[in-house]
């Protein structure tokens, strides 16, 4: 994978993210826990900007970040679909392990063990590598030497 390609596929993910995100916003008054159902909204559609962002960064600015990173970025892509899928799904069940701020708000008493651990499974993953994405490529940049003229 090149960093062309692996960038141009971070920008559909995160484009895709919006659009999903965009969608969803129809859907919080049919759920059970809205407030939740809110907050996959707005993950889908600032993580989506978030990958946006993070592929033109790529594309556009010179950077020293190698395709190793690239693919670390794309795997976060897909992590935090996981991670917004399972927020959606949340807007149902419930939980409040994870979120309890949001579930508090929400009113949310808890999901069963199975749920509840879905949402962790899913959300600590995608913040890792949310956060590792965005340092390789701030590293990239920092390290990056304009050639010599």
């Amino acid at each position: 994978m090149s960093i062309q390609s692996g960038g141009k596929q971070i920008l559909i993910h995160g484009l895709a993210l919006i659009l999903a995100g965009l969608v969803w916003g129809f859907f919080p008054p049919l759920t059970p826990y809205p407030r939740l159902a809110l907050g996959a909204h707005i993950q889908f559609v600032t993580n989506g900007m978030l990958f946006v962002v993070l592929a033109i960064v790529l594309l556009k600015v010179p950077h020293c970040a190698g395709t190793g990173s690239v693919r670390v970025m794309l795997v976060s892509a897909w992590l935090t679909w996981l991670m917004a899928l399972s927020a959606a799904a949340n807007a149902w069940w419930g939980a409040n392990q994870m979120l309890p701020i949001a579930a508090k708000q929400a009113g949310a008493t808890g999901a069963t063990a199975w749920q509840e651990a879905v949402v962790k499974l899913c959300h600590l993953p995608a913040a890792l590598g949310l956060i590792l994405s965005l340092s390789l490529l701030t590293i990239g940049i920092v390290k990056h030497r304009e050639p010599a003229e």
